[in-house]
């Protein structure tokens, strides 16, 4: 940096103001992610990238403690990170970070490690942290700490049993037989890191150019209780005792706030994870039948009114059908005496002939409308006269029925034989041709 922008930093805050508007004492803004796997997680702090990954494996323990298991960390400087990181072995800085968080977790004893035996003696879990830097933007060490609680919150060992002759075979179970068992953590240690710029000026999370500022740092390791559980200091500016007190307590306010923010995250990813792990096959239209709520009654009047629907439409179509049916009864009563349509060599009958040959016959005393006859037989029925004798009328129906039949009988051969005559003769001259 040059010196015009290590002097414009110093003398904004003097007046209580950061380079990227914030105030001495505020963090910025932290997102938290998770991976599909369990165990992995992405945390970005401002401009600061990094990633964190949490893996087991069984060793032996100890010799001077057999019941416990062991928690390392491992840290990753890419160059992709910062120019100043170098590849290959590990620098000054990434021990130093490493450090820091295994203090934090292990002297705290925040993670259980006796339910990490398996036999004991002979067989314990190893879990490792890996952290990788992906963006160096200023304090690695709290972005760093907050990814490794992350992973540690999401990730679950296999399950192992014991077996065998002598009951020391262990057994290791996949995810898809038995369900991976959680860490037991018991609290949350939270670094918060103070730079100390020029004399007088403090600032909480520094950024990349504060770093280059600042001549001391200090790293304070809290949990939400206000325990302390670790504190380094890195830097030759020397600290005060009172000016450690105050850091102290403005750590234990950050410290409950950070730690309600990664339990609410881990919340939502385990809620997440219990529901990708369920296989649900509830019906879409599941009904309590014992105590049917407004949507169970719906359900179950639903085919009621399909049924009634139904029924009024068929209801619909029927008077339709009878009306088409009392449309052809009308149309059958003005019946001409024509052939029906579906002979092709008949013709119709000629009204006019069929009522002159009725008269030369004399079989019908009175003419008789054909085209009428339903509506006269309509109206007479409608009459309100006094009807005779039942014996009486159906004899005289009976009679008058015979004669009707017998006449149009007669009529009807009579019609039909000039046209087979004629059929005869045409059939001769074709032969004859």
């Amino acid at each position: 940096m040059t010196v015009n922008e290590k002097k414009f930093i110093e003398s904004a805050l003097e007046s209580e103001l950061r380079v990227d508007g914030r105030r001495p004492f505020d963090y910025r803004a932290l997102t938290i992610k998770f991976g599909r796997e369990d165990g992995s997680s992405e945390v970005q702090l401002g401009q600061t990238h990094i990633m964190s990954f949490v893996t087991s494996q069984l060793v032996q323990p100890y010799r001077d403690r057999p019941n416990e298991g062991t928690l390392s960390v491992f840290t990753e400087f890419s160059p992709m990170a910062d120019p100043s990181f170098e590849a290959g072995r590990p620098s000054e800085s990434a021990v130093e970070l490493g450090r820091i968080i295994d203090r934090g977790l292990r002297e705290s004893r925040a993670v259980d490690t006796e339910s990490l035996c398996v036999v004991a003696g002979k067989w314990v879990w190893s879990i490792r942290i890996d952290l990788h830097i992906l963006d160096n933007g200023g304090n690695l060490v709290d972005a760093a700490n907050i990814a490794a609680l992350a992973a540690l919150l999401t990730f679950r060992r296999p399950e192992c049993t014991l077996g065998g002759d002598d009951g020391q075979e262990v057994t290791l179970h996949p995810p898809e037989v038995r369900e991976p068992l959680p860490l037991i953590v018991h609290h949350l240690p939270v670094a918060v890191t103070f730079a100390f710029i020029g004399d007088e000026h403090m600032v909480i999370d520094p950024t990349h150019h504060e770093e280059a500022v600042m001549g001391g740092r200090m790293s304070v390791t809290l949990n939400a209780d206000g325990d302390v559980c670790a504190i380094q200091k890195a830097g030759g500016h020397g600290v005060l005792q009172s000016v450690v007190m105050q850091c102290l307590r403005i750590a234990s306010v950050k410290a409950g706030d950070i730690t309600s923010k990664i339990k609410t995250v881990v919340e939502s990813y385990k809620t997440e994870r219990a529901l990708r792990m369920v296989k649900r096959h509830a019906p879409r239209n599941a009904v309590d039948v014992n105590a049917p709520g407004e949507k169970a009654k719906q359900v179950l009047e639903g085919p009621k009114l399909k049924s009634e629907e139904c029924s009024v439409s068929q209801s619909d179509d029927m008077d339709v059908e009878q009306g088409r049916i009392k449309k052809k009864s009308d149309k059958d009563r003005s019946f001409t005496g024509r052939p029906s349509s579906w002979d092709p060599y008949s013709e119709g009958v000629n009204t006019d002939e069929l009522k002159a040959t009725l008269a030369s016959r004399g079989s019908v005393a009175v003419p008789m409308n054909l085209d009428n006859l339903g509506d006269n037989i309509r109206d007479e029925t409608k009459t309100d006269e006094p009807l005779p004798d039942v014996n009486q009328v159906s004899s005289s129906t009976d009679s008058a029925g015979k004669e009707m039949t017998m006449s149009k009988e007669k009529t009807l051969q009579d019609a039909v034989k000039p046209k087979n005559k004629r059929k005869k003769k045409k059939s001769s001259n074709t032969a004859a041709v």
